[in-house]
């Protein structure tokens, strides 16, 4: 790694929310994860995004749970169910 330094800062930094290590000072060119359109990293207030407008569709799209994992639907066996019910009356009892 560069040991050179831009202020108090190393001038190269590894970032953990993206899997590269960049040069601070550099043009780092991503795509927007919104729309694909090219955004320099450092440049952009709304980063990883190229725009508010793309950060809040992203937004909205996680509220909506739309980037939810699809799940099987499973059913309790008699056993989970007698189980469960066993608990829930011992738990009466205290």
């Amino acid at each position: 790694m560069n040991s050179s330094k831009i202020g108090n800062a190393p001038a190269k930094v590894l970032c953990f929310c993206y899997p590269t290590v960049f040069d601070l000072g550099k043009m780092l060119i991503i795509k927007c994860p919104e729309c694909g359109k090219d955004v320099d990293f450092h440049a952009s207030e709304f980063r990883p995004f190229c725009s508010e407008r793309c950060k809040l569709l992203d937004f909205g799209a996680w509220a909506d749970e739309s980037y939810s994992l699809p799940a099987e639907a499973t059913s309790l066996s008699e056993e989970d169910i007698e189980a469960v019910e066993r608990a829930q009356r011992e738990k009466e009892r205290q």
